[in-house]
């Protein structure tokens, strides 16, 4: 009888385990350097987002810029967020002119080649927006290579982590 219940328990526990590592499979994390231009002024808020086939946003992966009374700066994100407003993207501070972020986004595999965009979005306060400083295809080729923004970002790089 307790033969039965260990190899019971021990089936569930491989079975446990091996569902936590197929999802977790599932992603690749990739270490994202952001280097702004040397513009003058305030902070830049920047978002990261994933655009599906059709031009739509999908999800949101990160944030940079804390305060979310400025989220509405970001204008075209915005009507996104607002249907969506749980974001779990990690957010961090606004990155300012010169300056250099990291951050690490987590890419669903399946999304890789598949026609999907990454697109960066930017803006400052008492400045330009920019929709589209940056939209990159989501290839493996776009993930290993330099990408140059359009607005405050200078340009983007990839780095599996």
């Amino acid at each position: 009888m307790m033969s039965n219940l260990y190899k019971t328990a021990a089936l569930f526990i491989l079975l446990f385990c091996s569902v936590s590592f197929h999802a977790a499979a599932q992603t690749n994390k990739y270490k994202c350097m952001i280097q702004m231009t040397n513009y003058t002024g305030e902070g830049a808020y920047l978002v990261i987002s994933l655009i599906n086939s059709k031009g739509a946003y999908e999800k949101t992966l990160s944030v940079l810029g804390p305060d979310k009374q400025w989220y509405k700066t970001i204008k075209e994100w915005n009507k996104f967020y607002l249907k969506q407003p749980n974001v779990s993207a990690v957010t961090g501070a606004s990155v300012t002119g010169g300056d250099r972020a990291v951050r690490v986004i987590e890419i669903d595999k399946s999304k890789i080649n598949a026609g999907y965009k990454l697109r960066f979005e930017s803006a400052v306060e008492d400045k330009a927006y920019h929709v589209k400083d940056l939209e990159i295809p989501l290839t493996t080729e776009s993930l290993s290579a330099k990408s140059d923004g359009t607005g405050y970002i200078r340009y983007v790089r990839f780095s599996a982590n």
